[in-house]
């Protein structure tokens, strides 16, 4: 019996340290992870991070020398995400711009999975002009734990019918396997040839 323990036990902080990491969506720039990252100052400054926005009900607590942005939204299917999108967006943009273009944003919810993916898709669809299945696909990539909620995936595709004219995403819930999740994904390039300012 107890060799068993002592293997969940080896194996336990190898699945924490995974689920906690921050993943690098644009390189140098725009970074996606949990609210523990908000937190860490060894990651804020390693990475040189100058703005977090906190996606959720509860502020993260604060790091001297970064500027912080909360916006509050419930991660339920019914939720509604647009009105925070546009704020989302302008944010990042905003950050990425400052510090003559050498800004660096962290954007995390609780764990990186439905909330803060969902707007990071969006910027990447407005400011990056990316079809919603090339911005999710890279986002879940990058980071292939998330999964946005089947709601904010309808008002993803509902925003890309308004910007694009059509809808590039065929399912309306994505697999709850990561493998799944990457098959559906395995033909997207990610932001190869997408102009990045």
């Amino acid at each position: 019996m107890p060799p068993k323990r002592k293997a969940q036990a080896a194996t336990y902080p190898k699945q924490l340290s995974s689920c906690n990491a921050v993943s690098v969506i644009i390189p140098s720039a725009l970074y996606l992870g949990p609210v523990s990252a908000a937190t860490s100052t060894q990651f804020i400054a390693s990475n040189g991070i100058t703005q977090v926005l906190s996606i959720g009900i509860t502020p993260s607590p604060k790091v001297d020398g970064v500027i912080y942005h909360r916006l509050s939204v419930n991660d339920s299917a019914s939720a509604s995400v647009i009105p925070t999108i546009n704020c989302a967006v302008e944010i990042i943009d905003h950050a990425l711009k400052s510090k003559k273009g050498t800004g660096r944003i962290l954007v995390h919810c609780c764990a990186g999975v439905s909330r803060s993916p969902t707007l990071v898709v969006a910027y990447l669809m407005k400011k990056r002009g990316m079809s919603l299945r090339d911005a999710l696909g890279h986002v879940v990539k990058i980071r292939p734990q998330v999964s946005p909620n089947s709601g904010f995936i309808q008002q993803l595709k509902d925003m890309e019918v308004e910007l694009r004219g059509v809808s590039t995403l065929d399912v309306d819930q994505l697999p709850r396997r990561e493998t799944d999740r990457l098959a559906i994904f395995a033909d997207v390039v990610g932001l190869e040839g997408v102009p990045q300012g």
